[in-house]
């Protein structure tokens, strides 16, 4: 389609900074790798997936031919429940499976369509604000310019404890904010959010009618405490208005290929979102909705996933020890490693180690002052198994060191 228009196409399009793997692609380019190339840039999880999907999926092969529901299946929201019931500790009553959940065929999409849901369109006054941390998950800035609001990314770097300050948000912003991203635990830092923090935030999505949504897809991967989850707070004050969190298969149960995950919260915004994904959304079907509903109501595989990802976390802490601001992540499955100099630090360890990471700066943004809070870091994801990630661990060490 060489030649066309522009005039055909939506110009937000051309406002979308370049996508993070691409630029790395382009990055190293026609360097060779100094080692067998090992991939560690993209969170693609590599553990063994549960052998229930699998035999749900053959248990349920008839229901191929059925047109899944938009708002899922009562036995996949039922199963859902449970696991926010026993996750999170919930009161009995306060989620109920029919106004609070809605299945989806993974969160990206959803994540990206809840600014569509939320953000008015045409209205006087100042232009509609999305706030999200920085770095961040590409979706939620596309989310951002696509619908034609203004993106305000907010540093979450080692002097916030990787979190956005909430303290230097101004009044004015607060009044524009239609919807404000966060994810705890986050990627790529592994920070998770507080109790206080959490309560905070939603005091504010309440006061000055914004959206809070809350990506906890990494809610089960943690290193000591479950990190606590946004509906904790909204059961304590007995009411999730403004609020919506986004939960997923694709980390807890090791399936980034089932696309499944869900949105829950206030029942008004589910409601809406429910109707404008009729319109426009992928629904998930009938037999992977019965696995899913079986992975929601099972706990153990979980566990023994995070116990895999926590004996990673100590064979990186054995490696790097104090060297390049290494610490344990709370929560997720990423190492978030001071170097200085991204891209050099990137380039240098393929053309040493063989070893694909990624910049930091390419998963955050240059805010207004010329500041980008990536530019030092590089993140690994450790999603291979142990002795992969040892080894791929060991030649990131020599060629820094």
């Amino acid at each position: 389609m060489t030649g066309m228009p522009n005039a055909m196409f939506n110009q937000r399009l051309d406002q979308l900074p370049a996508y993070p793997f691409p630029r790395l692609a382009a990055l190293l380019q026609g360097l060779e790798p100094g080692k067998t190339p090992l991939v560690m840039s993209i969170g693609e999880p590599q553990h063994e997936p549960p052998a229930m999907i699998t035999e749900a999926m053959v248990k349920y092969a008839s229901l191929w031919h059925k047109y899944p529901p938009g708002n899922g299946t009562p036995e996949l929201r039922s199963a859902i429940k449970g696991w926010l019931d026993r996750r999170y500790d919930l009161p009995d009553g306060m989620i109920d499976r029919d106004a609070h959940i809605l299945p989806v065929a993974g969160t990206r999409e959803a994540l990206y369509l809840i600014a569509t849901c939320v953000i008015p369109q045409d209205q006087p006054g100042p232009k509609p604000k999305v706030l999200l941390p920085n770095p961040f998950y590409q979706v939620y800035c596309g989310a951002a310019v696509l619908n034609d609001a203004e993106m305000v990314p907010l540093a979450a770097d080692p002097e916030t404890g990787f979190m956005p300050d909430l303290d230097q948000i101004d009044i004015e912003t607060l009044k524009a904010c239609r919807l404000f991203f966060l994810c705890s635990p986050a990627n790529p830092q592994g920070a998770v959010a507080s109790r206080d923090y959490l309560e905070r935030i939603i005091a504010m999505a309440q006061e000055h009618d914004f959206v809070l949504a809350m990506d906890e897809c990494y809610a089960d991967i943690y290193d000591r405490e479950a990190p606590v989850g946004a509906l904790e707070i909204c059961a304590a004050q007995g009411r999730m208005d403004n609020v919506v969190v986004f939960h997923s298969l694709s980390k807890r149960s090791s399936a980034p290929g089932l696309r499944s995950g869900f949105v829950a919260g206030d029942p008004v915004i589910i409601k809406r979102f429910n109707a404008l994904r009729s319109y426009c959304s992928a629904t998930i079907p009938m037999p992977i909705m019965a696995a899913s509903a079986e992975l929601w109501a099972d706990d153990a595989h979980a566990s023994e996933n995070r116990d895999l990802y926590r004996a990673k976390i100590d064979v990186a802490q054995e490696i790097f020890g104090n060297r390049f601001g290494f610490y344990r992540p709370p929560g997720g499955f990423f190492l978030w490693l001071d170097v200085g100099d991204d891209e050099a630090a990137t380039k240098r360890i393929w053309m040493e180690a063989g070893v694909k990471v990624i910049p930091g700066s390419y998963l955050s943004i240059t805010d207004a002052d010329g500041n980008n809070p990536g530019k030092r870091f590089i993140r690994i994801a450790l999603v291979h198994d142990l002795e992969t990630t040892r080894e791929g661990l060991r030649r990131i060490a020599d060629a820094l060191s």
